[in-house]
């Protein structure tokens, strides 16, 4: 399914891609001086679809850069909770260790010490 849903994505995007390289072949002066745009030491001259293309690669990469860095607080927080889990379950493994121990040492002590229910059955 994957495969097929791929084909079916890129195969219309590479036929896109081409057509639009065929049709816009003709080369443009891109300046990067906006004071001088006659200088050609700051222009380069380019396939139209190239200049294009070139542009929506550094849109994708800068929109991508920017929602990364905007995630910062989210990651860091997840590291942060993910943490907090790790030393939770290592201290209930310790707690859990200590019981089996307890109860190990004393054998009339019920099963179930430390775990009360109130009148609905939950846990307390």
């Amino acid at each position: 399914m994957r495969k097929f849903f791929n084909a079916a994505v890129l195969i219309p995007l590479g036929v896109i891609f081409v057509v639009f390289a065929v049709a816009n072949r003709h080369e443009v002066t891109v300046s990067f001086d906006p004071l001088n745009s006659q200088d050609s030491a700051l222009s380069l001259t380019l396939p139209l679809f190239l200049v294009l293309i070139a542009v929506a690669i550094l849109g994708v990469a800068a929109g991508g850069s920017a929602t990364w860095l905007s995630q910062r607080r989210w990651r860091r927080a997840a590291r942060h909770h993910e943490a907090d889990a790790r030393q939770m379950r290592s201290q209930l493994a310790d707690l859990r260790a200590s019981l089996a121990e307890t109860q190990r040492r004393d054998p009339g002590l019920p099963a179930a010490i430390g775990y009360r229910r109130d009148k609905q059955g939950a846990t307390l």
